[in-house]
């Protein structure tokens, strides 16, 4: 079920169009003390948001797609600043959705070929008499003509809703129905839905958030069959299990709510359950709801291992503060390999062993390819991480083209180009990982930044390692001309930077 964000209404612009820089005292987030440290990594926009927004996605050429809070089908599009700055960019209203179809709580995925799908919905406007709508719509939007493709459901799917869903290293979206076991892929270039094996499904997908592994397999901590644990297998096409969570992570279900005409049409709710992030070492910190049917009170976390002698198990992870849980919010994976935290009640931060308090949830978060978190908050703010990647962590260029010229599109190859992780998760709708290369361009003379869009990556795996990987990209028409740094950043760290000259 999707969360309230009452955190997430953005003042208007006339109203918090503050000067760029640290936030004034008067606009910190509710709770939060000037001199804070968590105020002090703080950084306002110098231009506010047209509205209030309630999802981010990062796309390819390094901008960032935001969907209004109050009407759904309504997107905007932020840009950084010639600097590369994201304090100081520029929004801009982009194409509207397809008509009678504007979700909430919905699927969503950057395809490999830098469009961005939306599939489902919890809620649809324009809404319906029912208290919920699990719409069976989608819609994929092309960023270089700006316009957005109607996308049509899996054969004899009536309802999506908020299912979970997740990018398979070939490319394809693999999506389950939110009110059975059943699962669909969909091939990014027909835009052809077919059906997936479930084989081995413990439960229903309904609450579900689904993590990639390093070895492309699924992982996800069921809600329903909880506190059971189940691993995908693409190339086998079947479900097994991973065992317990040893603690215990949903929180309890609730009763009858209606979603169409027939008396059958009755969801009863499975419970809630937090977001799960990958780490570089391996590891899948999952966080759990608290114990209260409502998913309030205190929530326990735990770890999946993937490597050395714990692979393929589980153990118990820190317990939140008292009062804390993490029911149906945000994680975003910090550049450090740190996890932040979005849950109810504070702003944590996992640092591998424990939790520190950092601040307060200020809203729907995003991770920049500068390695700072942009939160949809109160006051759109953006919060810069401390520590620093190993640099093993970091991409790595192999081969480049030496000179580039405006408007042309060139290959780069090299490894871990998809970084370490998907890097976002929400749990099972609101997906916005960020597990794709992007390339920035610097000018030596003006120090102007550009992205370049990237596009038809070879792999959307994680953890590639020491594997071969590549992407194309397209230079900006407006480039400045003359000597310049070029560098792949994947889950905001950054590789080596490599010299190009450009040319108009």
């Amino acid at each position: 079920m999707h969360r309230a964000f009452a955190l997430a209404a953005v003042a208007m612009a006339a109203g918090c169009a503050g000067a760029r820089g640290v936030l004034p005292a008067s606009e910190l987030p509710e709770g939060m003390v000037r001199g804070s440290v968590y105020a002090t990594r703080l950084t306002s926009l110098a231009h506010a948001p047209p509205e209030a927004m309630q999802f981010a996605v990062l796309m390819t050429d390094g901008s960032v797609l935001t969907q209004s809070q109050s009407t759904w089908n309504t997107w905007y599009r932020y840009a950084p600043g010639a600097d590369g700055r994201y304090a100081n960019g520029a929004w801009k209203r982009i194409a509207t959705l397809p008509a009678g179809y504007g979700p909430s709580a919905f699927a969503s995925q950057v395809l490999a070929d830098g469009r961005l799908l939306l599939t489902g919905g919890e809620y649809n406007q324009p809404f319906t008499r029912y208290p919920l709508q699990l719409t069976n719509l989608g819609a994929v939007y092309d960023p270089v003509k700006n316009s957005w493709t109607p996308l049509g459901h899996p054969p004899y799917w009536g309802y999506i809703g908020d299912s979970p869903s997740t990018l398979l290293p070939d490319g394809r979206l693999l999506i389950g129905q939110k009110l059975t076991e059943r699962d669909a892929v969909l091939d990014p270039a027909t835009l052809h839905w077919s059906a997936a094996s479930d084989r081995g499904k413990a439960d229903y997908n309904a609450e579900e958030g689904w993590t990639l592994l390093p070895d492309g397999k699924v992982l996800v901590a069921d809600v329903r069959d909880a506190p059971n644990s189940e691993i995908y297998d693409p190339a086998a096409g079947r479900w097994k299990s991973a065992g317990t969570t040893i603690v215990e992570l949903a929180s309890v279900g609730g009763g009858c709510v209606r979603y169409g005409p027939k008396k059958k049409d009755c969801y009863f709710a499975a419970g809630e359950i937090g977001p799960a992030i990958l780490r570089p070492d391996g590891s899948v910190f999952y966080t759990g709801a608290g114990t209260q049917p409502s998913g309030s009170g205190t929530g326990y976390t735990a770890i999946y291992h993937t490597r050395g002698s714990m692979a393929g198990k589980w153990s118990a992870g820190p317990q939140f503060p008292t009062g804390v849980s993490a029911g149906d919010t945000y994680a975003a994976l910090e550049p450090s390999g740190n996890v932040l935290v979005f849950a109810k009640g504070a702003l944590l931060e996992f640092d591998g062993t424990g939790f520190k308090r950092v601040g307060v949830d200020a809203g729907a978060p995003i991770l920049l390819p500068t390695g700072q978190i942009m939160m949809l908050g109160p006051h759109v703010v953006l919060y810069t991480p401390s520590g620093k990647p190993q640099a093993a962590w970091a991409p790595t260029i192999r081969t480049y083209p030496h000179a580039i010229a405006a408007g042309k599109t060139y290959e780069i190859t090299g490894t871990q180009f998809n970084g370490l992780s998907q890097a976002m998760s929400f749990g099972d709708e609101f997906q916005n990982s960020t597990n794709y290369p992007l390339v920035r361009i610097t000018n030596r003379a003006t120090h102007h930044v550009f992205y370049a869009r990237t596009h038809d990556h070879s792999t959307m795996g994680v953890a590639t390692g020491s594997k071969l990987v590549w992407t194309y990209f397209d230079v900006p028409a407006k480039i400045d001309a003359g000597a310049s740094t070029l560098e792949v950043i994947a889950n905001g760290i950054a590789s080596h930077p490599v010299t190009v000259s450009a040319s108009p």
